[in-house]
């Protein structure tokens, strides 16, 4: 997906640019950028590849290389950006989250009507934070500009522009599907998708901006240029699963909606009947686990680390770029513990069950280890639609999703017909899904979090929230 961050200040910028940008490398693992200015130097930029390093070893050296009172980091799981711009606004360098699906339309319609050009990747691809910019150029001033990106881009697009003045402009997206926060403190501002990671720089929290809010930020004031609109469309995935632990959107925190949702499973499972066997509940690292504790706090099941992930060597299951490479290092990672694993009766709780593939290797894992049952929870629905609105690392088309398979399998494609049904764990269909990947992956038994147990759990007003990949619903 991605994330950036910014700051304006009355100081040097690049220390709290530097690690507030390291503090939102969960959101992605392509490469990363920072862009700063300074009054002498004019805007500076480096970019670098961090698919098998870490951010923070890549740009440790920018504290000799780059300066400035103001500067702007992303994260970027798509693109190379900031990129540097020169246009009838004036020079600026720009960061841009989210997904452009129209793009190839949007830049012929540019190029016959612009008579311009774009720089072509391999390929011939146009780095979609280019297009933006290009779009934002064709109006008078920066705010008309992004308004017009934001409301002719199908997708979601989350900016922020650094101005060869040193101030900052923040957009949050049209339907602020994804975070962005404003912190300040005595030097300053900055603007952030992450809420921590200004906190933990000694910022304090000024405010969250409203869905195509726009605000211009320097080292004396945050100031609103565009007023927030009245609807929101927030990615409920970023609780579920994308979302930091100690991350809070819209005053909901990550962890504590995590323990209230793995209740609400354990609550539905006793209502069911669920055989009282279990001897563990487990959570698939990592953000499995804190689903987990809330089933077993709820369940009054004990809680275990049933394996453990060796992360000093092997930090992201997902940075290597083909799945057979990442199924590898993911079964790397894996240390078992085995006196509680064999013999045992096992609950699992992961996040989500996507493609299904790790997902089998992990439970073949356990039975290899002794295992004597394994229960598998999911802490959301199927998932049965890829995101269209966000560039997810694992952005996967529907027929890679495990219940869109399987769907196919016992219906055809006439059995997309009824995905709601499906989605139901209460229905023939829905229990007739749950079975076939119970056999295919050798659960014991299987189950789905619903959506409204989800919703339950986030506790905002569901038409706040974008729940696309389980319902198809906009």
């Amino acid at each position: 997906m991605g994330g950036y961050f910014g700051a304006a200040l009355k100081c040097d910028a690049i220390t709290d640019v530097f690690f507030g940008t390291d503090y939102h490398s969960h959101l992605g693992t392509k490469c990363g950028g920072i862009a700063a200015f300074h009054d002498l130097a004019g805007l500076q930029r480096e970019i670098h590849n961090i698919q098998n390093s870490p951010f923070r070893t890549k740009f440790e050296h920018v504290f000799d290389d780059m300066k400035g009172n103001t500067a702007i980091g992303c994260i970027s799981d798509f693109d190379p950006q900031p990129l540097l711009v020169r246009s009838r606004l004036g020079r600026f360098a720009i960061c841009f989250v989210g997904i452009i699906n129209n793009a190839e339309q949007l830049i012929q319609d540019h190029l016959s009507e612009c008579s311009a050009h774009f720089n072509a990747m391999t390929g011939g691809n146009v780095n979609s934070t280019e297009l933006v910019a290009a779009l934002i150029g064709q109006k008078e001033n920066f705010v008309d500009g992004i308004h017009f990106a934001q409301e002719i881009i199908e997708g979601t697009a989350s900016i922020i522009i650094l101005k060869d003045d040193g101030k900052i402009i923040a957009a949050r997206d049209r339907l602020g599907r994804i975070p962005v926060q404003i912190g300040r403190k005595d030097e300053g501002y900055c603007v952030s998708f992450e809420a921590y990671a200004y906190q933990k720089l000694g910022y304090e929290h000024h405010k969250e901006l409203g869905p195509g809010e726009i605000v211009e930020l320097c080292s004396d004031y945050c100031r609103q240029l565009a007023e927030p609109g009245k609807e929101m469309r927030i990615c409920s995935f970023l609780w579920s699963y994308y979302g930091y632990p100690t991350s809070t959107y819209e005053g909901v925190n990550v962890e504590i909606m995590r323990y209230r949702n793995g209740a609400i499973m354990a609550e539905n499972d006793r209502k069911a009947g669920l055989d009282e066997n279990i001897e563990y509940v487990v959570g698939v690292p990592d953000s499995g686990t804190p689903h987990a504790i809330g089933y077993s706090n709820a369940s009054h099941l004990p809680f275990a680390r049933a394996f453990i992930k060796y992360t000093p060597t092997w930090s992201r299951s997902f940075t290597p770029t083909t799945q057979a490479a990442r199924s590898k290092v993911a079964k790397m990672k894996q240390i078992p513990v085995l006196e509680l694993i064999k013999d045992k009766h096992l609950m699992f709780v992961d996040d989500s069950i996507v493609r299904g593939t790790q997902l089998k290797e992990t439970v073949d894992f356990l039975y290899d280890n002794g295992a004597k049952s394994v229960h598998m929870r999911s802490a959301c629905p199927p998932i049965m639609y890829g995101c269209k609105y966000l560039n997810f690392s694992r952005a996967t088309s529907d027929m890679e999703l495990i219940a869109r398979r399987i769907i196919n399998e016992l219906e055809g494609e006439e059995g997309f017909n009824y995905i709601e049904e499906y989605s139901d764990g209460s229905t023939e269909r829905g229990k007739a899904l749950r079975k076939t990947i119970c056999e295919r992956f050798h659960f014991d038994s299987l189950d789905f979090q619903s959506l409204d147990g989800v919703i339950k759990a986030i506790g905002l007003d569901p038409c706040k929230l974008c729940t696309y990949c389980w319902n198809g619903k906009e």
